[in-house]
């Protein structure tokens, strides 16, 4: 709840900064025509912080994204990476504990998405995407799909679209820690595979010229484990390419091993150019 209300404050200051910059010339712009170019828009987000003294800790993420959009086509692609280290307390060889600097977040992910306009609303959209967590509830999973598209609104300012059909997922749930002869075993599951539902709700609203705040909702819900993440970002323009955005993901399995926790949270300040 803490980390959810410091979210929600970050979001309002940034939202607030964005709107006292809306008569920033070189922000009233778009980077780019994407009429020129065959619908094709596209942006990397970059995040770093460390530090150093009585406590250690570094955190880097990276995001890069890629759409089109256009008569026939509404195509995705993104590519996703989070590693952290901190400062953990462990039992060195003489037994005695000490305080390193070891991984503690180490995740990835892709995905793609190609959707064939029936008509200036609607589409058929087929869907794949594939993620690695060595600290997650599941090690690896990736899943395929094809639905239907709808856009609900679409303006200016604003861009409501969902998406909704049925897929196939394969996942390896996270080794469990077993103790063998005293000794402590990570031991590794069986892969999992299931016919699940995807859906996707995907919200865009231009809050000013500089301001915008975007928000994306995955559900894939099967028999065995239902998997929810949610995208909630603002971002302030600081030029027609550079902006400042804000993130707060939230990420759900409702089927997890012993000592994992079924949500995780992460909250990113990243430096984003778009082209």
């Amino acid at each position: 709840m803490k980390k959810s209300l410091m979210a929600g404050a970050l979001l309002a200051a940034l939202a607030s900064f964005g709107a006292q910059a809306d008569d920033a010339p070189a922000a009233n712009a778009p980077a780019s025509n994407p009429a020129d170019n065959g619908g094709w828009t596209g942006s990397g987000e970059f995040g770093f912080a460390s530090s150093y003294g009585n406590s250690r800790s570094e955190n880097i993420n990276a995001k890069l994204g890629l759409s089109q959009e256009n008569e026939m086509w509404k195509n995705n692609f993104f590519l996703n990476g989070l590693r952290s280290k901190g400062e953990v307390e462990v039992v060195d060889q003489q037994g005695n504990q000490v305080d390193r600097l070891t991984t503690t977040a180490n995740r990835y992910d892709a995905g793609a998405s190609v959707g064939f306009k029936l008509d200036p609303r609607s589409y058929i959209v087929t869907a794949a995407r594939y993620e690695h967590d060595d600290f997650g509830a599941n090690l690896w999973q990736g899943i395929v799909s094809v639905g239907y598209g709808y856009i609900a609104l679409k303006t200016d300012r604003t861009e409501l679209s969902f998406e909704a059909g049925p897929g196939y997922k394969r996942y390896r749930p996270a080794d469990v820690a077993e103790q063998v002869n005293g000794v402590n075993v990570n031991v590794q599951q069986d892969t999992q595979s299931e016919l699940v539902g995807r859906g996707l709700v995907n919200y865009k609203y231009r809050l000013t010229d500089n301001t915008a705040l975007e928000d994306t909702l995955l559900l894939e819900a099967g028999s065995k484990n239902k998997y929810y993440q949610n995208d909630i970002g603002l971002s302030v323009s600081m030029t027609r390419k550079v902006a400042l955005k804000l993130g707060y993901q939230v990420r759900y399995n409702s089927d997890v091993q012993p000592g994992t926790d079924n949500t995780d949270t992460l909250v990113t300040t990243n430096l984003v150019y778009n082209f």
